[in-house]
């Protein structure tokens, strides 16, 4: 008998704010599925990095459950996300830290190793999947551009062998053409190594085209949903969040 596979990460029915009685988002549910690139977009405001902050246990879920692999994670302290649960996060604001090198960045990925070798051998395949890391790999990070900054970003959270990585808006300050390479490279690690990820994007047509399923957050709550492909046909979801008729 065939046992069929559940999503990697599910959120049920999920109110989560940062205040008592103020949540931000209401009865929002998504799922992603193991190998999946799945996008959430939608107006300022609408409660998209919530989301993220209520599945890393940093907005308060005040009802409804977040799963990861079937196991309840609500409310999981944000230490133990990646640990425990296997989640990484990117985050919207530059995270590197500018006064060291790259090689340095990505060993503070895996900060709590204690076996060298270990650490060398991730730092390894990080340079493996970004070449341009390891030619700047001496470099002070605070010195590349933005997209190469972004990428270090990726890399380091993959240090740890991650399940699924959490990136909050992977374009965010950086040019169009430095845009789409950021997410030719999010396609290309999906494709290589299977990665899986759950990104929020303001840019909500590149996002989309870089996903396999979307979800559209309005007033903290779902109002469409589907494969990306779909959704930027949609002729309501194109003329309300993608800017074209």
């Amino acid at each position: 008998m065939t046992v069929e596979r559940g999503p990697l990460l599910e959120l049920r029915d999920v109110c989560a704010g940062y205040f008592a009685g103020h949540d931000i988002i209401s009865d929002v549910s998504l799922e992603v599925a193991q190998g999946e690139i799945v996008c959430v977009i939608g107006p300022n405001g609408a409660g998209k990095s919530t989301v993220f902050r209520a599945i890393y246990g940093l907005a308060r879920v005040s009802s409804g459950q977040v799963l990861c692999d079937g196991r309840d994670i609500t409310n999981i302290a944000p230490q133990d996300a990646l640990r425990t649960a296997g989640i990484a996060m990117v985050p919207q604001l530059r995270s590197v830290f500018p006064q060291m090198t790259v090689h340095e960045n990505l060993e503070l990925g895996m900060y709590v190793e204690r076996r060298k070798a270990r650490v060398r051998e991730r730092v390894e395949y990080v340079y493996g999947l970004f070449p341009r890391l390891a030619e700047r790999s001496r470099q002070a990070a605070g010195t590349m551009s933005g997209g190469e900054q972004r990428m270090l970003e990726i890399g380091r959270s993959l240090m740890q062998e991650p399940r699924l990585i959490l990136m909050d808006e992977p374009s965010a300050g950086l040019a169009p053409v430095v845009t789409h390479l950021v997410f030719e490279a999010i396609r290309r690690l999906n494709r290589e190594i299977g990665l899986t990820v759950l990104m929020i994007e303001q840019n909500a047509r590149q996002g989309l085209e870089a996903s396999h399923r979307g979800y559209v957050l309005e007033m903290g709550r779902n109002t469409y949903q589907g494969p990306a492909a779909k959704l930027l046909t949609d002729p309501d979801v194109r003329r309300s969040f993608l800017g074209m008729r």
